[in-house]
């Protein structure tokens, strides 16, 4: 989104924070896969950035940077489950043990069980699937390895497929 090459084309802090939040915001619900936890987590993020900005728009690519922050703040700021908030509506969902549909609607399909992946699966499933991040990207953003990328987006996928497979056969685990 942007590109600062002087000090004097850089952007204040509140040009850049009305630029960034959509996307942000975005980034946030797709780890959170809740509206207000989703602002939550961006808006934490902004804080941060805030007190940082010197050194977000310092840096080479100022998006990755708070990318970084974002996720960084998702998997370290976890309540307690004791304090997880319920998320309550007016009927429970159905499920049908229709076979799966072929298309674009498989993401939404899929998107029950990508919220109940470990945060850490989570957040490698959504910064690889659904914001089309290479690899390294993520393990930059992660701040890991490339290997440990690769392990934990293969257990996350094995606990997708065995959750699929589950569903199939006419059932869902809670």
């Amino acid at each position: 989104m942007f590109t600062v090459t002087s000090d004097a084309d850089a952007p204040t802090f509140d040009e850049y924070a009305g630029v960034i939040w959509p996307s942000l915001y975005r980034s946030a619900y797709l780890l959170t896969a809740n509206h207000a936890d989703a602002e939550d987590v961006a808006q934490q993020t902004l804080m941060k950035v805030y007190r940082s900005w010197s050194r977000v728009i310092r840096s080479d690519s100022p998006d990755a940077y708070v990318r970084r922050m974002l996720t960084n703040t998702f998997l370290s700021a976890r309540r307690p489950k004791k304090r997880r908030l319920e998320l309550l509506t007016d009927t429970p969902p159905e499920y049908d043990a229709a076979p799966p549909p072929q298309g674009p609607e498989d993401r939404m399909m899929l998107w029950p069980h990508v919220k109940s992946l470990p945060p850490r699966q989570r957040a490698v499933i959504v910064l690889r699937y659904y914001e089309d991040l290479t690899e390294q990207e993520i393990a930059d953003v992660l701040g890991c390895s490339r290997g440990n990328v690769k392990s934990t987006a293969h257990h996350a996928l094995k606990a997708l497929r065995a959750a699929l497979g589950r569903e199939r056969a006419g059932g869902r685990e809670s």
